[in-house]
């Protein structure tokens, strides 16, 4: 396997906060846990009390050697109906203090009844009782990707880790493998067992949807280095202000505004103007826009409507000091755009010095 690229981000996480190493790779295969497992065995080799808080082979020989001589922490096992499940056990860890753990894939839902739902939210919670922390997970799980990744591969992942878990981490260690080269080991079996090979060679595992993963990941990673500037500061202040209604394809539209709040090193604001009445399936919609906008570190609100929509939004934008607007093309009938106006027109009359992105809605 070829040396990983390590990107040291020298974040300050405080003297009583454990730190976060975050083993990143474009698919499944490419040695990820491979390469944590063996940077613990360097800590556990220089007299370090480190151990596997949780690990997931999924039957892979090369990772199960690479684990060989390791301490494992044992995992809860919880009841849930007829099936017992296994997951970290955050507690004991914590009551264990160990000096750093390993917690592979990250993204991973835990069993209900667990601490916590997410599998990263335990991660945070050993690193604010003062244990240091080795990840490993796949670029295509951050949620501002999620669009990205459905539309180049037509896979949509389920299992998603807020963008704000890899800008707080310390140090990104990114696998990088070529894509003929993870094919290959896909053949020999290294990845998945026999019956899976020639389905993931000709639906995932690509030779165009590697290319575009791996083009992802080095660009992603490399954005979340370049954030971390010398003062703290973005060098020039951006205001990204997304202007949705409560429609699915919104989702889409907030992910859009994440990706370019963080290229630009600016804030994400996400705003909808208080409709008269909501159907329930709105209102479920609405609540899950707040989570994702929540997830990419972003503001939401519901604005409370002054005069047109169109005005209420220009009014936000001005308020918060917008540099750029996302909104989506509208879903009216030329008809009804006749009588009750078109916003987007108003918001780019209305608006100076303000870019105004209009996202298709295919």
């Amino acid at each position: 396997m070829p040396d990983p690229v390590r990107l040291t981000l020298n974040r300050d996480s405080g003297a009583l906060r454990g730190t976060h190493r975050m083993f990143i790779g474009m698919a499944a295969g490419v040695g990820k846990t491979y390469r944590a497992l063996g940077s613990l065995h360097e800590h556990l080799s220089a007299g370090e009390d480190a151990l596997i808080g949780v690990l997931e082979t999924h039957g892979r020989e090369e990772t199960k050697r690479a684990a060989d001589g390791l301490p494992v922490f044992s995992r809860r096992e919880i009841q849930h109906g007829n099936v017992t499940l296994s997951e970290l056990d955050v507690d004991g860890l914590i009551a264990r203090r160990p000096g750093i753990v390993l917690i592979d894939e990250i993204a991973h839902t835990n069993a209900p009844g667990s601490r916590h739902e997410k599998r990263w939210e335990d991660v945070e919670a050993l690193r604010d009782a003062g244990i240091h922390v080795l990840s490993t997970m796949n670029v295509q799980h951050l949620e501002s990707l999620n669009d990205t990744v459905a539309r180049l591969t037509g896979v949509r992942v389920r299992e998603r880790v807020p963008d704000h878990v890899l800008r707080a981490a310390d140090e990104l260690v990114l696998i990088d493998l070529p894509p003929e080269d993870l094919r290959a080991r896909l053949r020999a079996g290294k990845v998945y067992g026999p019956e899976k090979i020639e389905q993931a060679l000709g639906n995932f595992f690509t030779v165009p949807n590697l290319m575009a993963l791996r083009e992802i990941a080095l660009r992603h990673v490399a954005q979340a280095v370049e954030l971390d500037v010398p003062d703290g500061q973005p060098a020039a202040h951006e205001v990204v202000v997304v202007a949705i209604a409560a429609e699915a394809t919104a989702a889409r539209l907030i992910r859009r505004g994440g990706q370019l709040s963080g290229r630009l090193h600016g804030e994400l604001h996400v705003v909808t103007v208080r409709a008269e009445r909501l159907t329930p399936e709105q209102g479920r919609l609405l609540g899950t826009f707040r989570e994702i906008t929540g997830a990419l570190g972003g503001h939401f609100e519901v604005l409370e409507r002054q005069g047109g929509i169109g005005d209420t939004l220009v009014a936000y934008a001005r308020k918060a000091h917008a540099t750029q607007i996302v909104m989506g093309e509208t879903s009216r009938s030329r008809w009804a755009e006749f009588w009750r106006g078109n916003v987007i027109r108003f918001v780019l009359r209305a608006t100076r010095g303000v870019d105004v992105h209009v996202i298709s809605r295919d």
